[in-house]
């Protein structure tokens, strides 16, 4: 008992730190720019079902891009060469600790750190043993200082790369944009469209009335000549405006063939005032088109513009990336040993251990000394102790003897 109690008491004592972290949730950039695609797409639309059709696009966006936990991400830094390094420098525990090279002093490290992740919540507890309570707790603090450290060097290089690349995209497309609206313009000062849909409702219209004033026209004449003759001035007046309104509405139809020299009015069409009613539908198409990219174009131009500002935050944000949960405290008593147990079983072990070698020894004194048995035991020690004088060296051999 004296003698357990002694080694009990020789052991150091072992004091634990634990600190619990909480990893932040980290959303793909993706479901931002689907969300804002979304609203746009569906920004023109009524009532309930816009707010429903918006709500199941963002649905799923989030299931299919949702953000993702960095528990495992975290738990692998913890355990990474560069933050324990780091932890060893910082610290000096190279020394400290009597390791004569880096890998064994990680080693120990390692041995004597406790990871543990909670699935449920996915809370993170870090616990350092140490014979010192102050050291321990300062090492503990030393993780979760270079693992914010770790994190926030690889959140800013990728929003640093993503700024990069968003800035190249975002020049690229705002040259795309700038070459879609020249073509627009100048498709639209050539054959004079400004607005295909507008202009068919005027020109429609304007027609319609020209063929209401060409049918009263032709109803005056009628009724003057059968009142007056065909060689009167009146008569010959009415004449003369309906040929007028008929140029005017042939100028206005204008011809279904290829832009070319109008026969009709003897203009071109690139000297036009507007385009026929004729050459609207082949003017559309290629209008549509170059309409169409355009607003691609700048969608595309305000989308990016606005992750572009997203990135350079993110790039600029200096905000710790860990969120302690309990931070670590200096031990008030020690985890290890427990001192009491110890005693107990080296007593009981060597207390089995000496009744038995006294059991054997009564045992063996009263068998005779020409009994077989007990010549084969004196055989097997003889046998035991050439073997020990084989392996172990000159000096062992004879403490041992």
């Amino acid at each position: 008992m004296v003698v357990s109690a002694l080694v009990a008491f020789t052991i150091p004592k072992q004091y634990e730190s634990t600190a619990r972290i909480m990893p932040p949730e980290q959303p793909l950039s993706g479901t931002a720019m689907l969300a804002a695609l979304a609203s746009r797409s569906l920004g023109g639309t009524s009532g309930g079902s816009g707010a429903s059709a918006l709500g199941g696009l963002g649905s799923l966006a989030g299931s299919l891009l949702g953000g993702r936990t960095s528990g495992a991400l975290f738990i692998d830094l913890l355990h990474s060469r560069t933050v324990n390094d780091h932890v060893i420098d910082r610290f000096n525990l190279q020394r400290l600790y009597h390791k004569r090279y880096r890998i064994d002093t990680v080693k120990y490290m390692v041995h004597h750190t406790k990871i543990v992740e909670d699935k449920k919540s996915g809370v993170i507890s870090i616990t350092f043993t140490d014979t010192n309570a102050e050291r321990a707790r300062a090492i503990t603090q030393g993780y979760l200082d270079e693992l914010n450290s770790a994190s926030l060097r690889s959140s800013v290089s990728s929003a640093r790369r993503e700024r990069e690349f968003i800035e190249k995209r975002l020049v690229d497309v705002q040259a795309e944009l700038q070459e879609a609206e020249l073509a627009l313009s100048q498709f639209s000062s050539v054959n004079t469209t400004l607005d295909i849909k507008e202009q068919t409702h005027a020109m429609v219209d304007a027609a319609a009335r020209l063929q209401a004033e060409l049918i009263v026209g032709h109803s005056e004449v009628d009724s003057l000549t059968q009142i007056y003759g065909e060689e009167n001035v009146r008569v010959r007046a009415a004449r003369a405006r309906i040929a007028s309104l008929q140029s005017e509405l042939a100028k206005l139809s204008g011809s279904s063939a290829a832009p070319s020299e109008d026969a009709n009015s003897g203009i071109s069409d690139d000297k036009r005032l507007y385009p026929s009613l004729r050459q609207i539908p082949r003017l559309a198409v290629p209008y549509a088109n170059l309409y169409r990219k355009v607003r691609i174009e700048e969608t595309v131009f305000e989308l990016l513009s606005q992750q572009y500002e997203i990135a350079r935050l993110e790039e600029a944000k200096d905000t710790p990336v860990v969120s302690v949960v309990d931070p670590p405290l200096v031990a008030e008593k020690k985890s290890f040993p427990p001192r009491l147990l110890v005693m107990l079983i080296l007593t009981a072990f060597s207390f089995a251990a000496t009744s038995t070698y006294i059991l054997l020894c009564h045992r063996l004194s009263l068998i005779a000394l020409d009994d077989p048995r007990r010549l084969l035991a004196e055989e097997v020690g003889a046998g035991l102790r050439m073997q020990l004088q084989k392996v172990l060296p000159a000096r062992a051999r004879k403490s041992v003897l």
